[in-house]
């Protein structure tokens, strides 16, 4: 039977000075795997063939010091995530600053203290842990919302230029930058309600009746459930969406009919900007619209369909609109 893989996360410390690195490898041995170099080039190398998970760094070395090998580090995309922490005897602030202008993500200093040493480890292991929890949490959301559009005839990119759109507008409209973002990553999933829809209904070519429609007017709920309740983040503002995106200013949307700045602004935003994508895609039942007819639509339904004081700010957005047409092509 083979032994189990051995998973600790692995560090990699850099001192030219084999005394140093005996004292971090008494400190870490116990929890981590340990890979070790005694100058910036072997430092260099092992980083790149091994990716250790955070690089613990001496930067009095001879020829590569460490600002130079944590330079080169950040400058090459294959070790740029790894997180460097600066272990030096050197104190004075400016030392600090060039340390952190260089790109490492903390400052130890020498004689270390083991529980210090173990501590700022494992807290940058969890941060770096947290990054790649949320990328991933925000590939699945992406790629669900991608997953919906391809079930409906569309193309994956109508929801990436349409997340960017809420995006620009939100930044328009004064919102942070944080939850601009936050946006940006939710609006993918507005339609993954479809999900829920049966090909037949969903893919039929010509006019819905109503008994077609009413089951069509369900993907907002289905999309909610879909989604569950969150607290906050990227998926509450995803649920939101979802559920709201059909809603109309002048209170005839659906599914619960709410009028106004009732219906949350994440959602106001995101029907412009599908809106405004759909219209000017080719899709299987008719042809894109020119660019300025589709916002000529939009500015006619302010006050109806959309919030009249958002489409007086999406009118001027035009010129990165294109942009973003240009970049996420069909």
């Amino acid at each position: 039977m083979n032994p189990a893989p051995d998973l600790r996360p692995r560090l990699l410390l850099v001192d030219d000075e084999p005394t140093n690195l005996q004292v971090l490898r008494h400190i870490l041995q116990a929890d981590y795997r340990l890979l070790f170099a005694t100058d910036g080039e072997r430092a260099l190398q092992v980083a790149r063939e091994q990716r250790p998970d955070l690089v613990l760094l001496d930067i009095m070395m001879p020829n590569l010091d460490g600002y130079a090998v944590c330079r080169l580090l950040k400058a090459d995309a294959a070790t740029a995530a790894i997180p460097v922490i600066f272990i030096t005897a050197l104190t004075d602030s400016q030392d600090e600053t060039a340390g952190f202008d260089a790109g490492a993500v903390d400052y130890i200093t020498k004689p270390v203290s083991p529980p210090v040493v173990r501590a700022r480890v494992r807290t940058h292991l969890s941060l770096v842990r947290l990054d790649e929890l949320r990328e991933t949490r925000l590939q699945i959301v992406l790629r669900l919302g991608r997953a919906a559009e391809y079930k409906d005839n569309e193309t994956g990119m109508h929801v990436i230029r349409m997340s960017h759109f809420a995006q620009q507008l939100a930044l328009a409209a004064g919102c942070s930058p944080a939850w601009a973002e936050d946006l940006l990553n939710a609006a993918p999933m507005h339609d993954v309600g479809k999900i829920g829809i049966p090909d037949a209904v969903l893919r039929k070519p010509g006019p819905l009746v109503a008994d077609e429609w009413a089951t069509m007017r369900r993907h907002p709920e289905i999309g909610a459930e879909f989604i569950g309740e969150h607290p906050a983040g990227v998926l509450q503002l995803a649920r939101e969406i979802a559920l709201a995106h059909h809603e109309k200013w002048d209170g005839s949307g659906y599914p619960q009919g709410l009028a106004g700045e009732a219906i949350p602004l994440s959602a106001r935003i995101v029907a412009i900007a599908d809106v405004f994508d759909a219209l000017t895609t080719r899709r299987p039942y008719k042809e894109p619209w020119p660019v300025q007819e589709a916002m000529d639509h939009i500015t006619a339904q302010a006050g109806k369909h959309f919030d009249p004081a958002l489409v007086q700010l999406f009118v001027p957005l035009l010129p990165a609109l294109q942009q973003v047409r240009a970049r996420w092509a069909d």
